[in-house]
Order: C-alpha cells, then sequence, then structure tokens
C-alpha cells in the first residue's frame, strides 16, 4: 500500500515536470509554423527580383531577422536539421513573390513578441553585417 501511495506520488511528480518543461522549452506548433513562414516571407524580400522596390535597410533587416529566428530556434532546443528544413519549405512557397510590406510588418511583430529582446538582437545582428 505505501510502495502504490510512493509510486503515485513519483509518476505524478515526473508528469509534472515534464509538462512544465516542455511547455518552457520550446516553440509550440503553431509559433513555429508562423515562424518558418516568417522565415521565407524574409527570404524571398532579400532574394526579391529586380525592378521590385525595397529598401536595402530592409533586405538587412530581413537577413538579419533570419539568422535571430535560427539562433533563438536552436538555442530553445529545435534541432537545426529540422528549423532548416521547415524555412527550406517556407522559402520554396515565398521564393519569387513580390514584397508584401503588411507580411513583412506582421512578421516583425510576430518576432518581437516572439523572441526576448528580439528588436534588440535583431539590431545587434544588423551591425555585424559590415
Amino acid at each position: 500500500m505505501l510502495t502504490k501511495n510512493i509510486l503515485k506520488i513519483i509518476v505524478t511528480y515526473c508528469i509534472a515536470i515534464l509538462i512544465s518543461t516542455s511547455s518552457i522549452a520550446g516553440m509550440s506548433d503553431n509559433d513555429k509554423s508562423k515562424a518558418w513562414d516568417c522565415a521565407g516571407i524574409y527570404m524571398a524580400n532579400y532574394f526579391l527580383p529586380p525592378g521590385e522596390e525595397f529598401e536595402y535597410k530592409m533586405k538587412e533587416k530581413s537577413i538579419s531577422t533570419v539568422k535571430v529566428l535560427k539562433s533563438y530556434a536552436i538555442e530553445i532546443g529545435i534541432s537545426e536539421k529540422d528549423w532548416d528544413e521547415g524555412v527550406n519549405k517556407a522559402v520554396d512557397k515565398h521564393y519569387g513573390s513580390k514584397y508584401d510590406k503588411a507580411k513583412t510588418d506582421q512578421c516583425h511583430s510576430f518576432v518581437e513578441a516572439l523572441i526576448p529582446n528580439g528588436a534588440e538582437r535583431v539590431k545587434k545582428v544588423i551591425q555585424t553585417l559590415y
């Protein structure tokens, strides 16, 4: 009887730890999907075809944000291989599309909300591009 109660306590404790660490240590599937989509949009922005109007500083911000997203994903435990596969699919989806300011601005807001100090991290990477 005592062993059964101890076993229940241990199992409950382990489940509680598993649930709490899994919610802290990662990104929800929805956030991951949105992050990949934004990475695809940013990469499409960076490689816009000639003739598209797009300020150079926005290209800098796009490529820097892609780097910050990947760095953050790896920090929280997403494997580089899984991250790259998701980004590649999103790039295939968006590559060659025209610049969409509204979508790009939504991605900026999303990244700044998702990643702690996201805006500052992007600015820091932009400064290292030169």
